[in-house]
């Protein structure tokens, strides 16, 4: 096999695979850094976004790419509303309670998107869309505007993290709530900004992975191993570990049809989620969170 050709089938469709990853991991770990409970609605949630941008071009008429800005904010106001019914009165009670429940919000979400939008598959844009030959690597358009997007929101969101009043309210939340409630943050908006940002990048996930494949009622819950896979192995809590473990997650069930068949490559990232639990369980990336 040369190297165009590994490029071409294993290492690019892994790293655009990985951005997706990424960008859920992300949210898995914002929410856990700032609320410290594991989100299991967060992969139909992304399908719930997903969903919502596809609603935008059917009734609007608006392009894909127009139509994810309005999901973005759409699925982030959602997710407040999901926080405030499901999880605000949990808060007091263990953690574990609020993750079990999330369980149930993920059921629910996936059974509003069946009813609402059917369990057949859909996708945003009809016809084949032919790659280009830049020097050698086939890229679709579809997945440079992935990666390009993928960038610039992590990029966004580490300029907020570090720059910005509240993303440093965040941080600070993070770090020590009690403290930062003393210091004068107000705990409560920042836990609703930390679920806009969430699901705002959930639906960003859940968008790019059905423009990359097609849109399917539990595509979310197919994704939600590979995604906690990457949030762990990156070290939950850490924005760029969630980036790293998407992207090696991602290139690794790529490789991984090498030695077992396509339809099983998702074992390869409950493989890494084993062996980093068993290992180290604190990530490749440990220490402060945020």
């Amino acid at each position: 096999m040369d190297i165009h050709s590994f490029v071409n089938f294993f290492l690019l469709p892994g790293i655009v695979q990985g951005s997706i990853y990424a960008l859920g991991a992300i949210g898995i770990t914002l929410v856990f850094a700032i609320m410290r409970y594991g989100h299991f609605a967060h992969g139909d949630l992304a399908t719930f976004g997903a969903f919502i941008a596809l609603a935008f071009t059917a009734t609007l008429g608006l392009s894909p790419y127009a139509a994810l800005p309005l999901a973005v904010v759409a699925t982030g106001v959602f997710a407040i509303v999901i926080d405030r019914v499901f999880y605000a009165h949990l808060r007091a009670l263990p953690k574990i309670i609020t993750t079990i429940a999330s369980f149930g919000v993920a059921l629910m979400l996936r059974s509003f998107v069946q009813v609402v939008w059917g369990v057949n598959t859909a996708s945003y844009t009809r016809g084949i869309t032919r790659p280009e030959n830049w020097f050698g690597i086939r890229i679709k358009s579809h997945e440079i505007v992935t990666l390009l997007v993928a960038i610039a929101l992590v990029v966004a969101l580490h300029l907020f993290l570090t720059r910005n009043k509240w993303g440093k309210a965040m941080r600070a939340m993070s770090d020590n709530p009690e403290l930062a409630l003393f210091s004068g943050v107000d705990n409560a908006k920042v836990i609703s900004l930390t679920w806009i940002i969430a699901g705002g990048l959930c639906a960003a996930s859940g968008f790019f992975l059905g423009l990359n494949t097609e849109l399917k009622s539990v595509m979310g819950w197919n994704i939600l191993l590979p995604t906690f896979a990457a949030a762990i192995l990156g070290g939950v809590g850490r924005i760029e570990g969630a980036i790293v473990g998407g992207l090696l997650v991602g290139i690794a069930e790529e490789l991984s049809v090498l030695v077992i068949p396509g339809e099983y490559k998702v074992m390869s990232a409950f493989g890494i989620l084993l062996l980093v639990l068993l290992f180290r369980p604190t990530g490749l990336f440990r220490g402060k969170v945020l």
